[in-house]
């Protein structure tokens, strides 16, 4: 897709806002041939760069740009099978937030949307990052979890939401896209029981591997909190070429630096008006 914006300038990206996005395969053509392709038209374009979120060893004289870890669990299983690769400490979580009375609940609707984006707003806060806007939720729920490609979990005590989660599902492939919690209920453990549950009605709906998404490779702490879920570690690849310079260029994942600093001082609504002028020239 193309990104266009007066401040970031035009570019390709496959996919914008995914965390990969591996070539579609075909008999047609070679993946060679269609990075080419797409090469060709980024010229035509004018495009600044093109960036494909997949890996170097599908586009032919590539190196990776960024590199993040990838964590997938198979769901085949069977639930017993897959409560005993959980970790010690993540079983323990369990227990201790179905002892306090969590309840969990599975929904698509726009409330529980509305629900989880009060969660998201305060996670984001917490790691100085700009929240995306509300409409980037609604949309998802209008044109995926509506028409039954995922569902929102939300892990509520006494009758407060402190902890939700929002998975999407295509045919038998499932992915944790978003978490967040209230951190003043840390102690309840609730994102350990939501997340099992997510993985168990994922497995209920038919879903053979559940993926969870990209993490960053300093963020050490939510890479051992996948893998406890007993989940299998990758590296994802990016690659960009960038066209005036006429070669591969390396990143710098800015996940963390001062700008982390900055957003955490803001006040919510601030925060929020940040991600709106912000996330529009984004990719």
């Amino acid at each position: 897709m193309e990104v266009s914006s007066p401040w970031t300038g035009r570019r390709g990206v496959s996919l914008p806002f995914t965390d990969f996005c591996f070539p579609l395969r075909t008999e047609d053509h070679d993946e060679g041939e269609l990075y080419h392709m797409a090469m060709e038209q980024g010229r035509a374009r004018g495009w600044r760069y093109l960036e494909c979120r997949s890996s170097d060893e599908d586009w032919p004289g590539s190196s990776p740009s960024l590199v993040f870890y990838g964590h997938q669990l198979e769901l085949d299983a069977g639930e017993e099978n897959l409560f005993k690769k959980l970790d010690s400490s993540v079983r323990r979580g369990i227990k201790k937030a179905s002892a306090a009375g969590l309840d969990i609940l599975f929904d698509n609707s726009k409330e529980s949307v509305e629900t989880y984006y009060a969660l998201h707003c305060r996670t984001r806060r917490r790691h100085g990052l700009p929240p995306q806007p509300f409409a980037f939720f609604a949309n998802i729920q209008k044109y995926m979890l509506q028409p039954g490609l995922g569902f929102i979990v939300t892990a509520r005590w006494e009758n407060k939401a402190v902890a939700g989660a929002v998975f999407l599902q295509e045919g038998r492939q499932a992915l944790y896209k978003f978490g967040a919690s209230d951190y003043r209920f840390q102690h309840l453990r609730a994102n350990s029981l939501l997340m099992w549950k997510g993985i168990r009605h994922c497995a209920e709906r038919g879903c053979a591997r559940l993926h969870f998404g990209r993490t960053s490779v300093g963020n050490e702490g939510l890479r051992r909190f996948k893998l406890g879920f007993g989940a299998q570690e990758q590296e994802i690849r990016y690659c960009k070429y960038d066209f005036r310079a006429g070669r591969f260029v390396r990143e710098v994942d800015r996940a963390r630096g001062w700008h982390n600093r900055v957003f955490a001082l803001l006040p919510p609504p601030l925060l929020r008006l940040a991600g709106q002028l912000l996330y529009g020239h984004l990719s």
